[in-house]
């Protein structure tokens, strides 16, 4: 393996992300492989027949680069990529088939309503639908974005408000709102790699507290639980990889609320950014970023 390419950019909501990303993962890469960066764009294809790369590094994020799209797009190249493959990005990225797949196989996940713009109209009787079946507060946020993106925890009083602020998405999951401490999950492959706490400074982990420094989240690793509870997340994270057939690495958001572990989403794309979990998660594990990138390219195939 010598040549590869690095795809990063895009045109989704997390474009700046993967920006981020992909500058981190060039730089360590550079140093011991020819690297390209590429736009997923109307030059991909001309990018790779003229760099001819080992491998892609997929470093995209969100809609058109994490949900099966892009991973389709690599197939027909016949070239090797990194992550997920078509269907299990496809799976992971869509909250309401991921989750409905989760409760399906008894995986713990907050119970929830879909709401589809077209369908339905937007007034008083679905914020009582809501309060009966999930009660208040909940968190609303699109079925298909990532990195917490229009992401809103509501209360009664400004549900509708925060839902026509999300006109824009065809399908918006509403969710019962979990209280509790925040615990991320890796998994390399196989192998359950290990387990991060976060304690925002913000209302909740999102955007800002995920990506800027000023948000001053708090990481805490080793995760202060007992043996027990940490097996039992560690088996959740690698049962819900498998199941949504997810291949290289992922990472699993959980909320942990009196004693139980209710598994939010898997990402396939988790970031590689200086304030990333995953990379985090090795290092403290004993893996350092360039193993940690090496081993993702070392899986890279097609028919993912």
């Amino acid at each position: 393996m010598k040549k590869i390419l690095i795809l990063g950019g895009g045109i989704s909501k997390e474009r700046e992300i993967s920006l981020e990303t992909t500058k981190q993962v060039n730089s360590i890469l550079k140093k011991k492989y020819k690297t390209l960066i590429s736009e997923p764009n109307e030059n991909l294809k001309k990018n790779i027949q003229k760099f001819k790369p080992d491998v892609i590094f997929n470093a995209l994020h969100g809609r058109y680069g994490e949900d099966g799209y892009i991973q389709s797009v690599l197939e027909s190249l016949k070239i090797k990529y990194t992550h997920s493959g078509v269907l299990s990005s496809f799976l992971a990225m869509d909250k309401a088939i991921s989750k409905s797949i989760f409760i399906k196989n008894k995986i713990l996940t907050p119970k929830f309503l879909l709401f589809d713009f077209k369908k339905q109209k937007l007034n008083r009787l679905i914020a009582k639908k809501v309060k009966k079946k999930l009660k208040f507060p909940v968190v609303i946020k699109p079925i298909n974005e990532g990195s917490s993106v229009d992401v809103f925890i509501s209360t009664e009083k400004n549900f509708l408000s925060n839902l026509k602020k999300l006109k824009k998405y065809k399908k918006i999951l509403i969710e019962k709102y979990i209280q509790g401490r925040e615990i991320q999950v890796a998994i390399l492959g196989n192998k359950k790699l290990g387990a991060i706490e976060l304690i925002p400074k913000r209302k909740f982990y999102d955007y800002k507290a995920k990506y800027s420094n000023k948000a001053k989240t708090k990481h805490i690793i080793p995760v202060s639980i007992k043996k027990s509870q940490m097996n039992k997340v560690l088996n959740i994270a690698l049962q819900a990889h498998r199941i949504l057939g997810c291949r290289g690495v992922t990472r699993s958001d959980f909320k942990f609320y009196k004693n139980k572990f209710y598994l939010l989403e898997v990402n396939t794309q988790p970031g590689m950014t200086k304030l990333s979990l995953v990379p985090e998660i090795a290092s403290y594990q004993g893996i350092n970023f360039l193993s940690l990138l090496e081993w993702i390219l070392k899986d890279a195939s097609l028919n993912r």
